[in-house]
């Protein structure tokens, strides 16, 4: 991932995203330490505009963030995402989680201050692949039909897991 591919900006409480390229697991660690800052009264925003494509950690990943923006009481918008990622977000049954919308209705990008938020160039390998992990049971627990497709990820991203502790405690 080139640091220009993923560029969060926080304003007056919520969050921009842009995500260009391929988004893939390299986006996904920072975007689940976003989720941990989300609380009531934010709002989250990615502009998909030059996004390629998406890979299931990616997704696994906005589903995490959109399940924990319902318990704060919002929505997630994907602004300008073409009709393949609106798809690939239909095949596992999690679109239905987000508001889809496109350029010409995008009023809501709130002005004010904003600062961008350090995305780490690289992370650690077993925070990748924890973050693996968790993408992958947050798509089986939002549609319970992902688990056929994604129950061997999960086997092998816990072992990977449980390597890679292994190795650090020796």
């Amino acid at each position: 991932m080139r640091a220009e591919d993923l560029k969060i900006t926080e304003m007056n409480g919520g969050y921009l995203i842009k995500v260009s390229g391929r988004a893939n697991f390299d986006y996904a660690v920072p975007l689940r330490e976003l989720a941990d800052k989300i609380t009531s009264g934010s709002w989250i925003q990615f502009d998909m505009e030059y996004c390629e494509t998406m890979d299931s950690t990616f997704m696994g990943v906005l589903t995490m963030l959109a399940l924990k923006s319902r318990k704060c009481g919002f929505q997630i918008m994907l602004i300008n995402a073409s009709g393949q990622l609106n798809k690939l977000l239909r095949d596992l049954g999690v679109a239905k989680l987000f508001k889809f919308i496109s350029g010409e209705e995008n009023s809501s990008v709130q002005s004010g201050s904003a600062s961008d938020v350090p995305v780490a160039g690289t992370s650690s390998l077993l925070a990748t692949a924890q973050t693996v992990v968790d993408a992958h049971k947050t798509l089986i627990v939002a549609d319970s039909s992902n688990a056929e497709k994604f129950d061997k990820v999960v086997e092998f991203a816990e072992q990977d897991v449980q390597r890679l502790k292994d190795s650090e405690n020796v």
